[in-house]
């Protein structure tokens, strides 16, 4: 039969599993992330601190080693909300620079080297294809934030008994939901840096900046009209309103964990819109 002749017929073979063809673009992306020696070289050291905090759970929980010290001294240096607090700050600023050094490489290249149709050629939707890339991200995340910070409360808990962990629980449910909310807002902005701005690097600077210009633009809000709202703006400090409140810390001045909470949902949907919009096979130019 002549080439000319034959129609368009949808394939109609077998498949393999979902599962296997949505892990193939976090496999080989992870792969990728990991062969870049500055975000092996940063996410070694965001190791350090966390070690530092497992120095620290063990000295707390072995007073012998502490005899001679002052007791109110003693009494501030225990493991509570506040100490998985500091441990969150420290470790989110990781996370920080590290999705806005690996993040801009995964949706980036794509959109610049007109990739997409070649992706959804085959049975993966726009949808499928956004999760995958996000779940580079957050668990490339994973293994500084909250993987780590769940280790230190069960180190705490194997230490200290479980009496320790009836009356402290919240904190290791604090320090997961906690993680996860700051790694998918990270996560989502570099994926929007990434798919508006094609250079990699640009992408990187952008995702940077974003934080960057909300918190000033919060700040001035408040300076300007004397007030404290103007802090939701700003999604770091909106997630750390929220962290207080699941670590059961005292909060900073301005607006509770509720409105906190509704504007991080309304800066997510936004960027999803924005990452929606531009994750096309193909775009009509006017």
């Amino acid at each position: 039969m002549a080439v000319y002749k034959r129609g368009y017929r949808r394939y109609a073979g077998p498949l393999t599993g979902r599962w296997t063809r949505f892990l193939v673009l976090p496999r080989y992306a992870w792969r990728n992330i990991y062969q870049q020696r500055l975000v092996l070289l940063l996410t070694t050291v965001a190791f350090v601190w966390p070690l530092l905090c497992a120095a620290f759970v063990y000295l707390t929980n072995h007073v012998e080693l502490l005899q001679g010290l002052d007791q109110e001294f003693l009494d501030f240096i225990r493991v509570d909300g506040r100490f998985f607090s500091i441990f969150m700050y420290v470790q989110g600023g990781f996370a920080v620079f590290l999705a806005a050094l690996a993040g801009p490489g995964l949706v980036a290249p794509d959109l610049a080297n007109n990739a997409l149709p070649l992706y959804f050629s085959r049975p993966l939707t726009r949808w499928s294809y956004a999760l995958a890339r996000l779940t580079v991200i957050v668990g490339m995340l994973s293994v500084v934030t909250w993987i780590p910070g769940l280790l230190l409360f069960g180190l705490q808990v194997g230490m200290a008994g479980g009496w320790w962990f009836v009356a402290n629980w919240t904190l290791g449910v604090g320090v997961v939901v906690g993680f996860l909310l700051w790694l998918l807002v990270l996560s989502l902005v570099a994926m929007a840096s990434s798919a508006y701005v094609k250079w990699r690097v640009v992408a990187g600077a952008v995702s940077l900046a974003v934080f960057f210009i909300l918190t000033g633009v919060a700040q001035m809000i408040d300076t300007v009209f004397r007030v404290t709202w103007g802090h939701v703006l700003d999604p770091a400090w909106a997630v750390n309103r929220v962290w207080c409140t699941l670590l059961g810390v005292t909060p900073p001045e301005g607006p509770g964990a509720g409105p906190s909470l509704l504007t991080l949902a309304a800066f997510v949907l936004l960027l999803v819109l924005v990452i929606e919009r531009k994750l096309r096979p193909v775009e009509v130019v006017r």
